[in-house]
């Protein structure tokens, strides 16, 4: 456990000694804290809207519903596609560019633990902007009265959300030393898995039930709507087992090799 530590220090440290983690963490809070100011404007508007109408029969606006699930599932899912792969482009691929990988490869410490170590140091910067997600929604609590509950399971959610793209461009990274090749392949493989669900509009069979449980969507919407499903769960964890574990065979295959 203390090589993981090391490892993921040394990487978190190397997010923060070039613009990677100041550029990630900055077009995320601009683009989360942009779209959190749309949709709460627009629930202000709406809901003195209502009222000087008498409400017209409709139900109450409640915050939960206007602002914040659809931040975390019409907007946020798709900005962590486009800034993840700048997170794990370089887990692999600067080591293959600057030429440590052969010193990475050939040290006492074990892949599982190299590998674990490189996935903890990004899931650390990834957490830290899960964090600042919940910076902006915790000012609701302030001006407003949502609903608490459900943000257990959003936060989960998007903590597992991230994690599975996390493992799955880790994987990619070991295929190229180029970091933008790296990110390009990483944001196409996560678009895919992001549309998959779209197959159901023109397949009701088994192939459509099959895509539409591979698509991320499908599993992240139960959580944004403040529901933790089992199954979900066990998605996600498959997903990040799975990449890690690609990851290990991949990393197997450069050891041949040096």
């Amino acid at each position: 456990m203390r090589n993981i530590l090391a490892i993921a220090g040394k990487e978190l440290r190397a997010y923060f000694h070039s613009p990677i983690a100041y550029l990630v963490m900055a077009v995320y809070s601009v683009l989360c804290g942009f779209f959190f100011y749309s949709f709460t404007a627009t629930y202000v508007v709406q809901s003195l809207r209502m009222q000087a109408m008498g409400g017209m029969g409709a139900p109450p606006m409640t915050l939960n519903d206007y602002v914040i699930r659809p931040l975390f599932e019409g907007v946020l899912s798709v900005v962590l596609l486009l800034l993840i792969p700048l997170i794990t482009m370089r887990l692999y691929a600067e080591e293959k560019r600057s030429g440590t990988i052969e010193l990475l490869l050939t040290s006492p410490l074990t892949d599982l633990e190299i590998i674990l170590g490189k996935f903890l140091g990004a899931l650390l910067l990834y957490a830290a902007m899960v964090v600042i997600t919940f910076g902006y929604v915790s000012t609701l609590f302030i001006y407003g009265n949502p609903d608490a509950k459900p943000l257990l399971a959003q936060a989960l959610g998007l903590f597992l959300f991230g994690s599975a793209l996390l493992a799955l461009g880790m994987w990619i990274s070991t295929f190229t030393k180029n970091q933008i090749i790296a990110a390009v392949v990483s944001f196409a493989v996560f678009l895919l898995f992001y549309v998959f669900d779209w197959v159901t509009a023109y397949s009701s069979g088994t192939l459509g039930k099959v895509f539409s449980y591979l698509a991320f969507t499908t599993h992240f919407d139960t959580f944004a709507k403040g529901v933790i499903d089992l199954r979900d769960l066990v998605y996600y964890l498959s997903v990040i087992v799975l990449g890690i574990f690609l990851t290990a065979r991949s990393v197997e295959a450069l050891k041949g090799r040096v």
